[in-house]
């Protein structure tokens, strides 16, 4: 995983994972909606897992 895409999980974690397809970008919406804190985790854990 790049270090852009650890920051863009962190700064905006809907963001990062929009290329992963459509659930992990509404999962990571609500997530965010939620509390930022499980939205960056959700985030940097699908980007971890689809590299």
């Amino acid at each position: 995983m790049s270090c852009f895409r650890v920051l863009l999980c962190v700064i905006f974690p809907p963001l990062a994972v929009i290329d992963k397809g459509c659930g992990s970008f509404l999962i990571v919406c609500l997530l965010t909606v939620v509390g930022w804190v499980p939205g960056v985790l959700g985030a940097l854990i699908i980007c971890r897992e689809a590299d």
